[in-house]
Order: C-alpha cells, then sequence, then structure tokens
C-alpha cells in the first residue's frame, strides 16, 4: 500500500506516525503554459499535397527499366554489341553494372590463344572442347550418391569392439635407418637400404601384450604418426618399415571380434603411406607445368608430364614392395600405392588390378580375405571407378570360395576363440557390404538381378541376403519385398540372424514404398517372425526401423498395434531400461508422420507408451521433442480435451524435473515449450473456462517463473478480449469476470522472484485494471508498484551479470508516470495522491551519490505536471473520467499542482548547488540545461520569475564551458522559431536575453 499523503500542504510526507520530512518552497512560482495540443499537432505534420492516380508513391514497387548491353571484343575485330530492355524490379547496385561483370568483360577480352597455353602448358597436349564436354557426360566416375568409406568408419569402430586383451609388433628404429653421409657410393646406400628391410624382417620389433582395446588404438595412432614423421624426415626406408609392420596385423584373428575395427584402423595408415608415396612422385612431373583452372594437376597428368625422374622413383617404390615376403603385406602396401601405377603407363592400373585380384586367392582365412578384397574395391573405386568388371571378377571370387565360412578350420577357430557362428558371420557384413556397394553403384537391373540369382543358390545365403539389402538400392529391393520375405524365412536359424535380415529389409523400405498390393501383405508377413523373437534388444531394433514404414503407409490403428506389441514385449524385467535410444527413435518417427495430435493422442496406448520412459532425463527428453513437434506443426489454437489433457501431461512431467540443480538455460528451454503450449490454447468465446485452464496451469507450473508471467500476460489479454467483445460496455457478468482476471494477477505477481518482472507486471495489470473501468483493482495495482519501487535493489543480474539498478527504475518511473496521468484521484484521498506517494518513496531511496537519477526523475514529473494541469489531457482511457474531467480546471486543484511543481523545481535547484565542485561542473551544466529545456516546453516564461529562472539556468548551463555549442545554437534557433507561433512573442525578448559564450 502507498504510504498516506498529506494533501493540504504542497509538500509530501514520509507516512502516517512518521517524522514528517518537509520542503521548503522555492521562490519560484510555477505557472504551466497552456497547451493546443491538436494544433500543436496539426503545426508539426507536413503539408499534405494530393497526388493524381498514377504518380510516384514512397509504398509503391518501383518499376526500373533495365537496359543490358554485351560487349565481346576480339583482337583484330570491332566490338559487337546488343541491347535488350526489360521492366522488372531489379538490384540498384547490380543495375550499376549494365547487366555485365567485370569479371566476365575481362575473360571474354582475353586472347584464346593466351587461355589455351595458359591451360595446356605444353604444345604438344591438345584439348578438344567437344570431347571435353563429351567426357563430363559419359564421366563414370563416383558421384555425391555414392556414400564413402569414411561414412562407414565410425560405425564400425563403435560397433566391433572388445573387452579382450590385444598384442601388438612396435617397430624398434636402427640407426641403420638414418641417412648417409654424403660420401657414401650409391652401391652402399642400395646396399645399407636392403639390409634394413631384411633387418624388419629378422625381429626389430618389440611385441606388446595385454592391451586393452584403447591402448591398442593409442598405439596404432602412434605407428600413423611415426610414419609422418619418417617421412618428414626423409627417412622413407623406415616409413616403409611402419606400413609393412601394421598390414601384417591384418593377418592376425586372435581376437576376432575386433578384426573389422582393426582394419579400419590399419587401413588409416595405408591410406596415409600411398597420399605421401604418390604426391611425392607427383611433385616431380608439375615443378615446371601450370594446371588447368578448377582441376587438380593430377585429372590433366599425360605420360608426357612425367620425367624419367619420377618413372624411376616409382619403379623403386614398386621393387621394394616387390621383396616383401609376407603375402599379405606385399598386398595391402602395394594396393595402397596403386595410383602410382598412372606413372608408368596408361594402362598400368587396368593391367594390375587382375593380379591383385587373384593374389587374394592365396590367403587362406576366408574373413582376412574378404576384407582384402573390400580394400581393393576401395582404392579401386577411388583411383579407377569406371574399372567396375574387376569388381565383378573379386566378387565373383568371393562367391566360389564363399563355402570356406562353413569350413571345419573355421569351425575349430571359433571354438578355440568361443565365438558363435551368428557372431562370427556378423563380421563378414561390412566387408561384403561394401563390394556389392560399390558392384551396384549405377549398374543396370539386369547385373543386379544376376548376382541376386547367383546368392540364392548358394547355401547359407543369410549373409550374402543381407549384404544385398544393404548395398542394393532401395527401389530394387522394395519392389521385391515379398521375394526377400520368402528367402529370409528359408535361411537357416543357426546362421545369420534373421531379425538383422528384416532389419535390413525394413530399412529399405522406409526409403523406398513397395508395389502398393503388396504393403499389407509385407506388413503381415515380416511382424508375425518379428514378434516372435524373444530377444528384447533383437525385437526392439527390428521394431524401430519397421515402424517408420508403418507410419507412411498406415493408419492410427496399425500403429498403436505395434505400440502394443512393444509394451508387450519390453515391460517384462524392465527390459525397456536397455532400450532407451530405440524408444526415442520410435517417438520420432511416429511424430514425424502424424502432425495431427487429436490423432496421435486418440492413439490409447501412445501416452503408456511414454511411461516406459522411466529414466528423468530420458523422459524429459522425449517430452521437450513432442511438444517441440506440437509447437511447430499445429497451426490452429486448440480447445480438445484429449490434446489438453495429454499436453498438460507431457508439460507437467518437464517442470517437475526443475529442481536446484537445473541450470538457467535448461530452465529457459523448458518454459519456452510449456509457454508456446498455453498460447495455443484457446476456448473461443467460453472465457470462464479459459481462466479456470489458467488457474490450473498456475498451480501444475509454479515453479518456472517465465510460465508465470506468460499466465499473467494471457490472462491481461483475456480481460481486454473481454471488453473488445462486449465493445466497452460491462454488464454485471462481465464487470465481475475481468475483476476476476485482476485478481488472479493480483495474486500471482508477489510468487515472482525478478523485481522489475513484478514491478512491470504490476503496471501492466494496473493499466489493463483501468481500461476495464475496474478503479478500484487499479489502485491496488499501482500503489503495490509504489510500496515495491522502495525495495528496488542497487544491483540485479541481467543474463548472468551484475547490473546498476538506477537505469532500469529511470525507465521504468518515466512509464508509470505516463500512466497516473489518466489515473482519476480518489475522493477519499486528495489530490495526485498516488503521485505524491511516489514521490515520497523516491526521495527516501537511497540514489547513488555519484548519478543524477533522482532530479531526473524530478524533472519528468515536472512534465507530468504540467500535463495535468491542462484543461483537456493529450490521453484518456475509454469510459473513465480523468483528473481534467473530475476538477474541470479548478483553481484549487491548479494551485496543488503549482505547489508540487514549486517544490520539486526547489529540490532541484538545491542539487545544482552541491554541484559547484569542480569534479561535478559538467554534471551541473547537464542538468542544467535539461531543467531549462523543460521549463521552456512546459512552463508559462510569461511569469517575470520563471523567465529569470530560465535565464540563470541558461548561463548556468554554459558557466563553466561544459556545454555543447552546437546544441544551445540549435536550441536558441528553436526559441526564434516558436516565437513567430501564436501566443508565443514573449519567446522573443527571451531569446535576447539568452547569450551564446564560446568555451574560451
Amino acid at each position: 500500500m502507498a504510504p498516506p499523503i498529506d494533501v493540504t500542504t504542497g509538500e509530501f510526507s514520509r507516512g502516517c506516525g512518521a517524522e514528517h520530512v518537509t520542503w521548503k518552497m522555492a521562490s519560484v512560482q510555477w505557472h504551466s503554459r497552456e497547451r493546443n495540443y491538436k494544433a500543436e499537432l496539426e503545426a508539426c505534420c507536413l503539408e499534405a499535397v494530393p497526388l493524381e492516380f498514377g504518380d510516384f508513391h514512397p509504398l509503391k514497387p518501383i518499376t526500373v527499366t533495365e537496359t543490358k548491353t554485351k560487349k565481346v571484343a576480339r583482337k583484330g575485330s570491332a566490338s559487337s554489341t546488343s541491347s535488350s530492355s526489360s521492366s522488372s524490379v531489379v538490384d540498384p547496385l547490380s543495375s550499376m553494372l549494365d547487366g555485365s561483370d567485370p569479371l566476365s568483360l575481362f575473360a571474354a577480352t582475353a586472347d584464346p590463344l593466351t587461355v589455351a597455353s595458359m591451360t595446356t602448358g605444353k604444345s604438344s597436349i591438345n584439348m578438344d572442347p567437344g570431347k571435353k564436354q563429351r567426357d563430363k557426360d559419359d564421366d563414370p566416375g563416383v558421384g555425391t550418391d555414392f556414400e564413402p568409406w569414411s561414412g562407414k568408419r565410425s560405425n564400425i569402430l563403435a560397433r566391433y569392439t572388445t573387452t579382450e586383451k590385444l598384442s601388438i609388433n612396435l617397430f624398434m628404429g636402427s640407426e641403420k635407418g638414418k641417412a648417409t653421409s654424403p660420401g657414401s657410393a650409391v652401391s652402399e646406400k642400395v646396399r645399407t637400404r636392403l639390409e634394413e628391410l631384411d633387418d624388419l624382417e629378422e625381429g626389430s620389433q618389440k611385441e606388446l601384450l595385454n592391451l586393452t582395446q584403447q591402448d591398442y588404438i593409442n598405439r596404432i595412432e602412434e605407428l600413423n604418426q611415426s610414419l609422418k614423421d619418417a617421412w618428414a624426415t626423409d627417412q622413407k626406408v623406415k616409413a616403409l618399415k611402419i606400413v609393412i609392420q601394421c598390414s601384417k596385423l591384418l593377418s592376425d584373428t586372435s581376437v576376432i571380434q575386433f578384426y573389422p575395427s582393426k582394419f579400419v584402423l590399419i587401413t588409416d595408415i595405408l591410406d596415409t603411406f600411398g597420399k605421401l608415396v604418390y604426391e611425392r612422385i607427383l611433385s616431380m612431373c608439375t615443378k615446371s607445368r601450370i594446371s588447368l583452372p578448377g582441376n587438380s594437376v593430377s585429372d590433366n597428368l599425360g605420360q608426357d608430364d612425367v620425367n624419367e625422374t619420377a618413372k624411376e622413383t616409382c619403379l623403386n617404390w614398386f621393387f621394394k614392395i616387390a621383396s616383401i615376403r609376407e603375402l599379405i603385406s606385399r598386398f595391402y602396401v602395394e594396393v595402397a600405392i596403386l595410383k602410382c601405377n598412372t606413372f608408368l603407363s596408361k594402362t598400368g592400373i587396368s593391367e594390375t588390378l587382375p593380379r591383385l585380384t587373384s593374389m587374394i586367392r592365396g590367403i587362406g582365412d576366408p574373413l582376412v580375405a574378404v576384407y582384402a578384397r573390400a580394400y581393393l574395391c576401395r582404392v579401386g573405386m577411388e583411383v579407377a571407378p569406371h574399372l567396375k568388371d574387376n569388381l565383378n571378377k573379386n566378387f565373383f571370387d568371393f562367391l566360389s570360395t564363399f563355402k570356406q565360412i562353413h569350413g571345419e578350420t573355421v569351425q575349430n577357430q571359433l571354438a578355440v576363440q568361443r565365438v558363435e557362428i551368428p557372431i562370427y558371420l556378423t563380421l563378414y557384413s561390412p566387408a561384403i557390404d561394401w563390394i556389392l556397394q560399390c558392384i551396384a553403384y549405377r549398374a543396370p537391373e539386369a547385373l543386379l538381378t544376376e548376382m541376386m540369382d547367383r546368392c540364392k543358390k548358394l547355401g547359407n545365403n543369410a549373409l550374402l541376403l543381407n549384404s544385398v539389402m544393404s548395398a542394393f538400392r532401395p527401389e530394387f529391393i522394395a519392389t521385391r519385398s515379398l521375394d526377400f520375405i520368402g528367402m529370409i524365412k528359408d535361411c537357416e536359424e543357426s546362421g545369420f540372424p534373421k531379425h538383422l535380415l528384416f532389419q535390413s529389409l525394413g530399412l529399405n523400405l522406409a526409403m523406398a514404398d513397395p508395389p502398393e498390393n503388396d504393403k499389407l501383405q509385407i506388413l503381415n508377413v515380416a511382424w508375425k517372425v518379428i514378434t516372435r523373437l524373444k530377444n528384447p534388444q533383437d525385437y526392439i531394433n527390428c521394431a524401430e526401423v519397421w515402424i517408420d514404414y508403418i507410419c507412411r503407409h498406415f493408419t492410427k490403428r496399425e500403429v498403436n498395434t505395434v505400440l502394443t506389441d512393444v509394451i508387450k514385449h519390453l515391460t517384462p524385467d524392465r527390459a525397456f531400461e536397455d532400450a532407451y535410444p530405440q524408444l526415442q527413435s520410435i517417438i520420432t518417427k511416429i511424430l514425424d508422420q502424424f502432425h495431427d495430435f487429436a490423432v496421435l493422442f486418440s492413439m490409447d496406448k501412445f501416452l503408456p507408451f511414454l511411461d516406459m520412459f522411466q529414466k528423468e532425463s530420458v523422459r524429459v527428453e522425449v517430452c521437450k521433442s513432442i511438444m517441440e513437434v506440437f509447437i511447430r506443426q499445429q497451426q490452429e489454437l486448440t480447445r480438445d480435451p484429449v490434446i489438453l489433457n495429454a499436453l498438460m501431461h507431457i508439460c507437467k512431467t518437464m517442470h517437475d524435473s526443475v529442481n536446484a540443480l537445473t541450470l538457467e538455460d535448461e530452465k529457459r528451454s523448458l518454459a519456452a515449450l510449456i509457454n508456446g503450449f498455453i498460447r495455443m490454447v484457446s476456448f473461443g468465446r467460453d472465457f470462464e473456462q479459459q481462466l479456470s485452464f489458467y488457474v490450473e496451469a498456475r498451480s501444475t507450473f509454479c515453479n518456472l517463473e517465465p510460465v508465470l508471467i506468460q499466465l499473467i500476460h494471457s490472462v491481461n489479454r483475456l480481460a481486454m478480449e473481454t471488453k473488445k467483445v462486449v465493445k466497452g460496455n460491462h454488464s454485471r457478468k462481465t464487470a465481475a469476470f475481468v475483476r476476476a482476471c485482476a485478481a488472479y494477477c493480483f495474486i500471482t505477481i508477489p510468487s515472482l522472484t525478478s523485481i522489475f518482472a513484478r514491478l512491470n507486471l504490476y503496471l501492466h495489470s494496473g493499466q489493463i485494471a483501468l481500461a476495464n473501468q475496474c478503479l478500484s483493482q487499479a489502485d491496488a495495482f499501482f500503489k503495490a508498484a509504489i510500496s515495491l519501487v522502495a525495495e528496488v535493489p542497487k544491483m540485479i543480474n541481467i543474463d548472468g551479470k551484475m547490473r546498476n539498478s538506477e537505469g532500469y527504475l529511470l525507465e521504468f518511473l518515466n512509464n508509470f508516470f505516463s500512466t497516473l496521468l489518466i489515473v482519476p484521484d480518489h475522493p477519499e484521498q486528495g489530490v495526485l495522491y498516488l503521485v505524491r506517494g511516489l514521490l515520497n518513496v523516491i526521495q527516501d531511496y537511497v540514489w547513488e551519490d555519484h548519478t543524477d537519477t533522482k532530479v531526473r526523475i524530478y524533472i519528468n514529473v515536472l512534465h507530468l505536471l504540467a500535463a495535468a494541469s491542462q484543461e483537456t489531457y493529450l490521453y484518456h482511457v475509454d469510459k473513465v473520467d480523468s483528473n481534467d474531467n473530475l476538477y474541470g480546471s479548478d483553481p484549487k486543484f491548479l494551485a496543488e499542482i503549482n505547489k508540487l511543481s514549486e517544490t520539486l523545481i526547489g529540490q532541484i535547484l538545491d542539487h545544482l548547488k552541491t554541484l559547484g565542485k569542480e569534479e561535478t561542473l559538467k554534471r551541473q551544466s547537464t542538468l542544467s540545461l535539461a531543467l531549462f529545456n523543460s521549463i521552456l516546453s512546459h512552463g508559462d516564461l510569461q511569469n517575470n520569475k520563471l523567465n529569470q529562472l530560465t535565464i540563470n539556468l541558461w548561463n548556468l548551463a554554459q558557466k563553466h564551458g561544459f556545454a555543447d555549442t552546437k546544441i544551445m545554437v540549435r536550441t536558441l534557433e528553436h526559441i526564434k522559431r516558436q516565437s513567430k507561433q501564436p501566443n508565443m512573442s514573449h519567446f522573443a525578448d527571451l531569446a535576447l536575453r539568452l547569450p551564446l559564450q564560446s568555451r574560451t
């Protein structure tokens, strides 16, 4: 409540029963200038000039006629010019170029012979533009639709892990690997390098045992770095030794479950080695060669560009690799530098690939052999993607040896390592998937059909079947879905896991649609098998994939059936706790397809499905994802009770997760989602039901301050909608309703912690109450705001930083005073009782010594008092009588305003006296000019004392040279212009008495 006001004097008191603070009257008598706001507004408006139809208008679209001039100049020929005109809205910056790009003009005027010489580099290389275009159209290379190996790398490393101990052989460097002295003979250098290669095979290694998987990965990374370091220090033989040593590791299958990940790590080193060798030889060819713009040097490399030194170096590398004794090491290292064959002959790669393919036949272990084939395909697709025939031969070779996978040798090896055959078969998937992906890329359908038929003829073909579904085009698989389901059902139960087969099929159906007539049959046949899976993890992996197909092609009935089945499988033994990622994925896929939340929540198993998310962090993330989709997809306001109840439950789940440890960012994120839900709820003209919803929401979301603020704004908007419906003429019922809205806000605001949020909401709610003619409620809001001003702290937290609050308080008070102008006085409280109460609080508030905020507030209050003394106020509230109507310019009312104004001026002048010290003279000058401008705008300068005060303030502002001369000049010019207005002639005399002083 505001403190009581002494309305009998020109003073404002601190409070009832407290010591009174009296401000002595200034000798200046305040008189406000009479204002005619309507006339002033008309005088400030620009002169209206009538426009005829079709004339220029600033909001009318501009039509520009653009003239394009094309100039093509050649040596020895005249330039030709062509022009075209078009009417369109164009960019003014572009139009400055006349439609021509300066760089394009430069290229057009360049000598074609010069361009040709720059692009070819040698006169012997002639490029036919037509041939170049045909080559581009028929380019058999790899496009962006081909998934690169890098996209599969991380998945392999994450999937194929082990807890068993690993071993690795580390290369132990020797002094023989260092560079020889300059005086050594060539034969001595060759002999030394041969000894170094022999030294590697004689045991210059150290075996590290009992390594964890992470230790093993770290050691491999060390070898990769050692390779780069050796190459950088020109120790090429040492680099080759490291690569040979790493490739040897690929023959070790002692920890067979880790082999795919080991393959990924080792081939990274081989790729690095191959790139280093190729770039070194390429640098020998390109020292004096200019490349074509936009292409790499190697793309345009011809045999004439390869000098003898480059060829000799290239042959030297191949001879070194040929001397490696072990087949696997020799194979991998040669494949790593396969691209270097281009330095020897145009057909080098095509001649080498068949030999390398045949070399793989000498690898006895089928797992090692299939990954060797995968690496050959991988490098082959990079350096010679057009040689697809060799890829086919590679795969057919694998098919011919496919029976080895189920041979006795493999069975014995698995028995020793205690690995079951289904797990063992999954180790082949990355390699076979990659081989088939390379073969199937842009392959004709006849070839794919032939390969599928070959796979059918093999026994125990589930492994191949899975790779076919993973590598072939989804459209190819989807159109033959029933055939694939039949093949899956015929596979042996003890072989490759069937759930992985159905998972692969489901992934294809998620990307491509099967024939319309087969959709339901596919679902029925597949789900009969999936629902019989006993392992919950296998089941949920399949269900996660197939839910996409079901959502896209079927109705909520089928989706609800699947959710029922998922709950049935995962509820026993709380199996859902191990399947949160898959369950989240199911929710996401359902939300992607079902944007009608009435349909979504009408599924009786949707909310029970959400209840399986028992872990709070996961449950909150799922709820957030649902709310994000709702806010993004819901286009219309809703009052559907099914939607409201479900979303209320979801929002309550998010709200209840907030505790003392919750981060502020997380609170803001949750509040934003809940606010989005609140804004989407509308009961139309049923305002009472709407208010009841807000009451329930307040009790449900009481811990999130932004939500409470949103609710207060929503209730205020509801009150204004009520006013709009009744057109401002409230009945007894609607008046009671808007008072109930005001009571809601008055009760809710004190629960907020942010003091400025409370202040602004008290003011805003008071304005709403005033607009609805609820005068007593408006008074209560304003008095609460006045009392709260005294509690504003010196420092407040703004975005995590402590800031001084005076600037924010000044902004609020200015807004508050502008509202108090139209608030009618209470008949029992006296003249301007709210203004006096607020001034009491401002007087008692402890302000910073180095600021003038308090005095600036007083100056602004002078503006309010001048406006309050006018016969007609500048603005009003509809159907609310302000003081101009209540008092009708009563002399006693005006006398009270003048007394209060004189008191404020006295306080301002007293403050100006305290600023007479040297360090505060600039503040004194600024405040003097501010008060001068206020009196100039609102005071009656025909009063001699007020006129003299104005002159004194002008002189004080300039006295010590701190006034801005430009501002003073413009102010004086304004006074002279005002003197020409009606009833303002006395301004001319004032202007003559206001001297301009220079700083000197």
